[in-house]
Order: structure tokens, then sequence, then C-alpha cells
């Protein structure tokens, strides 16, 4: 017998008075988190770079800098936020 298929938006409509909803994430603090850590990580990139690039155009320097940022992010910065942080970007509603 296959089983029957939920959404969370029928889950949570179907629950009984006094029971808690699952968690949602939350976009808003998910982008304070990533905010709050990013802007130390390019600030100390850009005082690495900076001297090493002088005379160098913007662009080039933007493009040495973009690829160790996103890197950081993706397999450092995004995935720490969402371990260490869970419970307040996936807050449980009632």
């Amino acid at each position: 017998m296959p089983l029957p298929v939920t959404n969370s938006i029928t889950a949570t409509a179907s629950a009984a008075p006094g029971q808690t909803r699952p968690a949602r994430f939350s976009r808003p603090r998910f982008a304070l988190l990533v905010l709050l850590g990013v802007y130390p990580l390019i600030t100390l990139l850009l005082y690495l770079v900076l001297p090493l690039t002088d005379g160098w155009p913007i662009w080039q320097r933007t493009l040495l800098i973009a690829p160790i940022m996103v890197t950081i992010m993706v397999w450092g910065l995004i995935p720490g936020v969402q371990n260490l942080f869970r419970s307040f970007i996936n807050p449980v509603g009632r």
C-alpha cells in the first residue's frame, strides 16, 4: 500500500491544538548570519590581497578574490552557519 503524500502546509494545518508545528527555514535570519560571516572574511581578504596587487585594475583584484570567497563560503561558512545556528534559522512555529 503506498504511503500518503503530505506537505508541510497540510501537516501543519492539521496539527492538533497545543502541538508545535515543524521548524520553518528563516531566510532573513540566515542572510543576517551569512552577512556577519562574510563581512570579516571579505575584509581580511582585502587586507591580504590589496598590498600584493598594488596597481592592478579593480576587475583583476575582484577576479582574484571572488573564487577564494566563493570557495570559503560554499565549503566553510554556509555549512558552518547551518550547523551552528540550526535552531535559530529553523524556528519552530506554534
